[in-house]
């Protein structure tokens, strides 16, 4: 069964212990939340350190714009 979390008053939603744990999130971490049809994803934003490098060895040259898709 998965697990579930109530909308409280201040429409605040804790998320539950063994998802936490399961993704090693922790206090303070920033999500972002993405409307997905009649739900919602919740993605954590990464740290901008962590994005250091993430594009090395990229070519600006090899870049395809959505003009040249079918």
């Amino acid at each position: 069964m998965p697990e579930t979390a109530t909308l409280s008053a201040k429409f605040q939603i804790s998320i539950p212990k063994a998802i936490r744990a399961a993704q090693r999130w922790e206090a303070g971490l920033t999500f972002a939340f993405i409307p997905k049809g009649t739900g919602v994803l919740l993605v954590p934003v990464p740290e901008r350190e962590r994005l250091k490098g993430l594009a090395k060895g990229a070519s600006p040259k090899k870049y395809r714009d959505r003009a040249d898709r079918f």
